[in-house]
This record gives structure tokens, sequence and C-alpha cells, in this order.
């Protein structure tokens, strides 16, 4: 049985007629009557009820009728579905984002991005950058906002904007008036690092490497502002993106630039290579793209 029989029945119970339904499906009448046959040979029973005046069902013919319109209408309506899928008109975007890049790039993006395509959801989750990789590959989030380097063999990356790493210290720290700073005047300043599981952690460690030094860490915090407050109560200093400072908002904190060596910043969206991403996530990524671009 397949669905070009079905369709064929259901049209000849609809016109009550061989003719009329096959001038209806632009078919010839004695193909109609062959795939009748055929599935009536098929199911082992008979489905109409013919007579010179008439065509009547059976009552296997009621019963297949009854299932071939809803299949029928199934089909139709997984045609719809698609359709609005590969139209953009319906949709979901899993997304992880390391904490606080998102609100610095995405609502103005996620905006206009819902504003073109009003259908497509975009479900939203915190992650530190580790884990937001972890997740991606696990396949629980399509896309993740986070910053480069990213493993190339398990990812596509797309990049987007970049900002400088800045020093943060007390309004009285001997640097305070510095307009810019090299790394390794910092060696002997006690330092305030994010945890391990964040990418800063890492690329702040490797940057004082490069620079002829290993950080003395006084502290180590997995949450921003707390960060702030310790280098506003004169704890130690801290290397954080420019668009983290401005969200501190404490007036005890003073920003000197880092002028060697240069420390990137590099944000991007990722996904798993080699592995299926809908049509919205690749919307997404596309419109991300165009609005974000370095």
């Amino acid at each position: 049985m397949d669905i070009r029989q079905l369709q064929y029945f259901v049209e000849v119970v609809k016109q009550k007629s061989f003719t009329k339904a096959a001038n209806t499906l632009h078919v010839s009448q004695p193909s109609i009557s062959k795939m009748m046959k055929a599935l009536e040979e098929e199911l082992g029973v008979v489905l109409l009820d013919r007579t010179e005046r008439k065509m009547e069902l059976t009552d296997a013919g009621e019963l297949v009728y009854d299932h071939a319109t809803k299949v029928l209408h199934l089909m139709d309506s997984l045609a719809l579905s698609i359709g609005e899928i590969r139209n953009m008109e319906r949709g979901r975007v899993k997304m992880g984002m390391m904490p606080t890049v998102g609100s610095f790039l995405l609502p103005n993006v996620i905006a206009l991005f819902k504003k073109r395509y009003p259908g497509i959801d975009i479900e939203m989750k915190e992650y530190s950058a580790k884990l937001l990789e972890v997740h991606v590959e696990q396949g629980s989030i399509d896309v993740g906002l986070t910053v480069l380097p990213a493993d190339t063999e398990k990812f596509d990356a797309v990049p987007l904007q970049a900002e400088d790493l800045v020093a943060i210290v007390h309004r009285e720290h001997w640097i305070s008036e510095r307009e810019s700073i090299s790394l390794a005047e910092l060696r002997e300043e006690a330092f305030i690092l994010f945890t391990e599981e964040y990418a800063i952690h890492d690329v702040v460690k490797q940057a004082c490497l490069r620079a002829g030094f290993e950080p003395q860490v006084a502290y180590m915090s997995s949450l921003w502002d707390f960060v702030g407050e310790l280098v506003a109560t004169q704890l130690g200093i801290s290397l954080v993106p420019r668009s983290i400072v401005r969200r501190l908002n404490n007036s005890e904190l003073r920003t000197v630039n880092i002028s060697s060596p240069k420390i990137d910043w590099q944000y991007a969206l990722i996904y798993r290579k080699d592995h299926y991403l809908s049509h919205a996530a690749r919307a997404f990524i596309s419109f991300a793209e165009q609005h974000l671009s370095p």
C-alpha cells in the first residue's frame, strides 16, 4: 500500500465515479481502476460495491476511507509544517552563552531577529565557556556564544566582535593614573582571577606567562561583580573585558589599558562539526554574523 493508492481511493469515493476521479487527478480511468483493484487485492477485501447505477462503500471500504482521509490529512499537515520550517515561519534555537557576555552582545540582535522571524523561538541558558563547549558537543544546545580559541576538531566557529582586556585597580593604586601599562610591570601584584572553568582564567594566565611571570593569585571567583568588589577593597587587581567594566559601576575602580602583550578576547558562535543544524539555528548564526561581524 502506498500513499497514491489512498489518494486515488479517497478521490473515487468523493466523486462517486472513476471517470470524474480520473479527470480530477489528471490520470487515465484505467490507471484508477488498476490502482483500486491492486488496493483491494492487497487488503483482501472489497472496498467499493459497484452497480450499474451507483457506487457505495462496503463496511471495509468505510473503515479504509476513514483511515485514508486521516493519513492524507497528516501528510498534508506534515508538508505544510516542513514548508513553514524551510521558510523560517517556525522553529527553535537552543542557545548557550557565557554570563554577562550575552547581555552585552545579544539583546539588540535577538530583538531584530524576532522581528524578522517571529515564529522562531530562542531558548537561552548561561554556562561558563568550558561547560558551554561540553553542551554544544553533547547536542543539548545548538549554538554557543563563547570566546576564541575553540577546539577546531569539534566545532565550527563564526567570529564576531572583539574587545580588549584591561586592568581594573583601586583608585589609590600606584597605576590608577596611568593610561596604559605593560603586563610585565604587574609581576609583583596580587591578581584576582576567575575560576578555572571560565575561559578568561586561562587567557589571563597565558598572557602573564608570555610577559615572563606567573601571576600571584590572591583570590578566585566565578562572579564578575564580586571580582570588582574585591578589587575595590584593595585586595588585588584583575584583568577583565572592557565591556564588563561598564557594568561594574564602582567609583572606587579605575581602568588601565594593557599595552603589551596584546590579549585577544574574540567572541564567536560555535556549533558542532559534521552535525545536523536546524534551519532556524543556521538562520540565527547568519543573522548574528551580519550584525556582529568583526
